[in-house]
């Protein structure tokens, strides 16, 4: 099974999507999944898993909705916010859906990242590493040394870091991003979506050559067996298309794998970690 385990889909009229506007006319419109399926088609994808793109419970209903209504999406990842008394309860509701396959942590947004090492809000996520629950960390590069801290706090949990932690591909840094990456991969249950790198570069000028450093670090330290693709589309469309997007990934596979690998990174880990 194939499966593009990062993406969004979103309706403008929600008015709930407050980072998207006018100013980026390419996102300024509705996204839903008939926008999508010739791309799926076209490569052979089986699926998709959805991510949550606003900070509300309200949108993560919306996207079960979504879910209810087309086969190709095959999970939901919901938005929880840990330092709502009320998180348990949303978790809860979310868990009656049959899409529901985790929920993402969006430490990106937050002002002070530290704040996640706060007692209350290590404990909260310890007691979600205890039932196992698949857990997407959306961080930047500058706040990778704080989820280090936050891993070694919750040793067991199921967590994936989207966008490969987002290097500065765009002012070429690699480092300290590789070796943050690397110590993160230590984790044994903690995985890295390949997407979202074009977007971290240059929007007009980027090239695969730009990328392929940082793609094939991020293949190297985590391995054939946690590595998923991702195209965070529609958000890749800022710089790239879906076609571009799967090219430069293709383009930059190591030429030591074999197809076990390939099925592996282009759908198995992500039918794995998800529970699908």
């Amino acid at each position: 099974m194939r499966i593009d385990a990062h993406q969004h889909y979103w309706s403008m009229t929600r008015n709930d999507y407050g980072w998207i506007t006018e100013d980026l006319p390419v996102l300024y419109r509705d996204y839903l999944p008939q926008d999508l399926e010739a791309h799926l088609v076209q490569h052979g994808i089986d699926g998709t898993i959805v991510v949550q793109a606003a900070p509300t419970v309200e949108e993560t209903h919306y996207l079960f909705t979504l879910a209810d209504q087309s086969d190709s999406i095959l999970g939901v990842v919901g938005w929880l916010d840990l330092f709502d008394p009320a998180h348990r309860e949303h978790y809860e509701r979310y868990r009656e859906h049959p899409k529901f396959v985790g929920f993402r942590i969006m430490i990106q947004e937050m002002a002070d990242a530290s704040r996640v090492l706060e007692p209350a809000f290590v404990e909260a996520l310890n007691d979600y590493a205890k039932q196992d629950v698949p857990i997407d960390l959306l961080v930047k590069s500058d706040q990778l040394d704080v989820l280090v801290q936050l891993l070694d706090a919750v040793p067991g949990l199921r967590g994936v870091i989207d966008h490969i932690g987002k290097p500065g591909i765009a002012q070429h840094i690699f480092e300290p991003w590789a070796t943050q990456m690397e110590r993160l991969s230590k984790h044994p249950n903690v995985y890295c979506k390949i997407s979202g790198m074009v977007t971290e570069a240059d929007h007009q000028a980027w090239e695969a050559e730009h990328l392929r450093p940082y793609i094939e670090h991020a293949l190297r330290v985590f391995g054939a067996e946690r590595v998923m693709f991702g195209t965070d589309w529609p958000v890749c469309l800022l710089a790239a298309s879906y076609d571009d997007v799967v090219g430069v990934l293709e383009g930059a596979i190591p030429g030591s794998w074999g197809e076990l690998e390939r099925v592996q990174l282009f759908g198995e880990n992500a039918r794995r970690f998800y529970k699908l």
